[in-house]
């Protein structure tokens, strides 16, 4: 009886958020204003009010991946390079099927300040081709790797935190 209790007060408190999430929006002021004025009228001027929007910071969260073509995959390895002074996340490709035939491999770092890096990485691909990107010392850096595919899709393949050090 006590877990139906909670059940349904949680329920009842999810239903009052999601009614008042809608009603904290301003309304929107519609201005009208005659098409032609006759001679005895003179005409209506319409004023707008600016709004301004915040500005967005770049999503910091991992999403979901993709998974390329067995005939296109390839393999890149992401980490940190441990350095306090001078803190890089390296992106190292490791070889695959598709290294001959993928023209472009896109890096994207989504530092924990708000600072987005970006760098790529073209044909010719060869093992342990590197690209260095700056980090910061904090865990929560994001790494994002998009490959390009021969039908010129983007194809997200990597997506997660990159820790400053791991201990193994």
């Amino acid at each position: 009886m006590r877990k139906i209790l909670i059940l349904a007060t949680a329920l009842l408190l999810c239903a009052v958020l999601l009614l008042a999430t809608g009603c904290t929006q301003p309304t929107k002021e519609t201005v009208v204003s005659p098409t032609a004025a006759t001679p005895d009228q003179t005409p209506v001027v319409g004023t707008t009010v600016a709004t301004t929007v915040p500005p967005t910071l770049p999503s910091t969260t991992p999403g979901p991946t993709q998974t390329l073509q067995s005939v296109w995959a390839v393999d890149v390895q992401v980490g940190s390079n441990g350095e306090a002074i001078n803190p890089q996340i390296v992106m190292t490709f490791r070889g695959g099927k598709g290294m001959n035939v993928i023209p472009q491999i896109n890096f994207k770092v989504t530092r924990s300040d708000g600072v987005v890096e970006e760098d790529k990485m073209t044909q010719p691909l060869s093992v342990g081709k590197t690209v260095s990107l700056p980090g910061t010392t904090s865990n929560n850096d994001r790494a994002e790797i998009w490959v390009n595919t021969p039908d010129g899709q983007l194809v997200k393949i990597y997506d997660a935190y990159v820790p400053f050090r791991s201990y193994h």
